[in-house]
């Protein structure tokens, strides 16, 4: 009876080991299992048919993903650039970069300067990884506002490796008489930091504005720049613009950003304008690019915590709805960037007001201060010129088929009259 019961608890447990030894090899490794299986490999079961296209995962050793934020300010709306910080630590990059316009800037009270750099730095200590500046206008806007990111933050152009991948962040101001400018110290430093690492994987360069959009890029040093990086593969981020724009030179990819919480109008995708970051993922011989919309990312309960960052208060006059349709000798004219401009007597300037861009039927809606709004009331000069691409890919020049005249306030003779009611403009322009 004994023999029977010893016999019938060996199978028992016999029976038990080969169970728990087909289900780890089902569910993957467990603790305490031989060295050897690869614990970066999924572990699972084979058949003949099975229901998976591959276990081969997405993921090397020298992977890696980070974002780009874009601009902040320039009249900064509120909640929005630190409700994006609690958005990208959903995401887990291994560290963020900034492409400038960190805070408004543009004063003479170093009081206020200080105040701005102690807000921003209280939002961006709250990143889970780390945080890189990179000044733009708004930030170096004068020699004072240079003291201070100087005293705060020491360099104001820096390169750093990441797993054999080189990152320049460069300034792109250098007031007062350098504002747009890679100056020439700037340009050495460049060319030394590059030539210091001929063998990088890929190099990324981050500045604030877009400086190869300028006539003269000898002028501004950017040329320099473009040289040094000659005959590398390359990734370039800027913003400024607050319009996203891909542009393609020499054949590398530069990253025109729009906006992470700065002044927009915020149409949307067909204009460019929306709050974003750029997700880099760095694969072993390129990077992947996305551009995500801030409003994508989302908590598993679907709300974003509430913010105490105050945005720029705009004062705002009535705004009635606007639109029409542009002809070009009697034809429909699509891509026509449409533009009011007021006269300011006191300056004898022109400001622009409002604006729109032509679909292919030739119509278009005005926008002062948020999507389609309209525009105030008020007689305006107006200019039609070519809306610009958000893709450039290389090629030859685009010809703009708009006469030149139609192009400058001074010049345009085109007027339009904005009533408080709906106005249906109609533009008609000749050769």
């Amino acid at each position: 009876m004994r023999s029977l019961l010893l016999l019938g608890m060996t199978a028992a447990l016999l029976g038990g080991a080969v169970w728990l030894a087909q289900t780890q090899s089902a569910v993957g490794p467990q603790a305490g299992e031989p060295a050897g299986r690869d614990q970066n490999q999924i572990q699972i079961e084979k058949g003949a048919k099975n229901p998976w296209t591959s276990l081969q995962v997405n993921a090397d050793p020298e992977q890696f993903q980070f974002a780009v934020v874009a601009d902040r300010t320039g009249g900064h709306r509120p909640k929005v650039f630190s409700q994006a910080v609690y958005r990208i630590n959903l995401l887990q990059p291994q560290f963020v970069v900034s492409v400038g316009d960190l805070i408004e800037g543009y004063t003479l009270k170093e009081d206020v300067v200080t105040q701005e750099w102690q807000e921003f730095d209280g939002y961006v200590r709250h990143f889970a990884m780390p945080f890189f500046y990179v000044p733009g206008n708004h930030d170096l806007t004068n020699p004072m506002q240079v003291r201070v990111w100087d005293e705060r933050y020491g360099r104001r152009y820096y390169s750093f490796l990441y797993k054999n991948v080189l990152f320049l962040c460069l300034s792109s101001e250098s007031p007062p008489d350098g504002m747009g400018t890679i100056d020439p110290p700037q340009q050495k430093w460049v060319a030394q930091v590059l030539a210091a690492h001929p063998h990088v994987r890929w190099t990324f360069v981050f500045l604030h504005k877009p400086l190869w959009t300028d006539r003269d890029l000898e002028k501004n040093g950017w040329a320099a720049v473009e040289q040094a990086l000659a005959g590398r593969n390359y990734t370039v981020f800027c913003g400024h613009v607050h319009r996203y724009q891909l542009f393609r030179r020499h054949g590398m990819d530069y990253y025109q950003l729009a906006t992470t919480g700065g002044v927009s109008r915020m149409r949307g995708v067909d204009y460019g304008e929306f709050d974003h970051i750029a997700w880099v993922t760095m694969k072993k011989d390129r990077p992947v690019i996305a551009q995500v919309l801030l409003d994508g990312i989302l908590p598993p309960d679907l709300r974003v915590p509430d913010s105490d960052e105050k945005g720029v208060p705009v004062k705002k006059v009535a705004t009635y709805p606007a639109g029409g349709v542009v002809t070009l000798n009697g034809q429909p004219l699509p891509r026509a960037a449409v533009t009011l401009h007021r006269y300011i007597e006191t300056s004898k300037t022109y400001r622009a007001v409002s604006d729109g861009w032509t679909d292919e039927t030739g119509r278009f809606q005005l926008s002062t201060y948020t999507r389609f709004d309209g525009a105030p009331e008020g007689e305006f000069v107006v200019t039609v010129r070519l809306a610009p691409k958000l893709l450039n890919l290389g090629g030859p020049a685009e010809k703009s088929p708009i006469p030149e005249r139609y192009s400058t306030p001074a010049r345009s003779p085109l007027r339009v009259k904005i009533t408080p009611a709906a106005n249906d403009l109609k533009l008609e322009l000749t050769d």
